[in-house]
């Protein structure tokens, strides 16, 4: 029997580089001509060709009520002209293989992957404000408004 939906508020949490470490990066503009570094988007491109596109997101509720897996290739988002945004996330969830033993909340994704869904506990809602964007890890899950 499916369970019924169950609905939270949450307070969303500014995101900074350190308050968003544990789902990915909050890249912020850097100067022309600086070197590759740790303050760069470290993207894994490796398992797959991302989507690059621009969404439009007017007319959207700050409620939701799914969160989308991304289990192939990290994950960048923005706003243009540095707009106020809001983001739902959960931590990477990834099962590998061999690590299955005992869980019973497995799911497999569309390709293949075996991933534990996130609880409504584990959910977290940032806000970004001015000139950022951010670039989320491998394995994790999100929803925008």
């Amino acid at each position: 029997m499916a369970e019924s939906p169950v609905e939270v508020n949450l307070i969303p949490i500014e995101a900074t580089p350190e308050s968003f470490a544990d789902y990915g990066q909050v890249i912020e503009a850097s100067s022309d001509g600086d070197r590759f570094g740790p303050n760069d988007a470290q993207l894994d491109l490796s398992r797959g060709i991302p989507r690059f596109y621009i969404m439009r997101l007017e007319g959207r509720t700050l409620g939701f009520s799914t969160i989308t897996h991304h289990a192939n290739v990290t994950q960048c988002l923005g706003s243009i002209g540095g707009h106020v945004w809001y983001l739902g996330v959960a931590k990477p969830s990834l099962i590998a293989d061999g690590e299955r033993a005992g869980d019973n909340n497995v799911e497999s994704g569309s390709g293949g992957h075996l991933y534990s869904p996130p609880t409504v506990e584990e959910v977290r809602v940032f806000k970004f404000s001015g000139p950022k964007f951010v670039k989320l890890n491998r394995g994790g899950g999100s929803h925008h408004t």
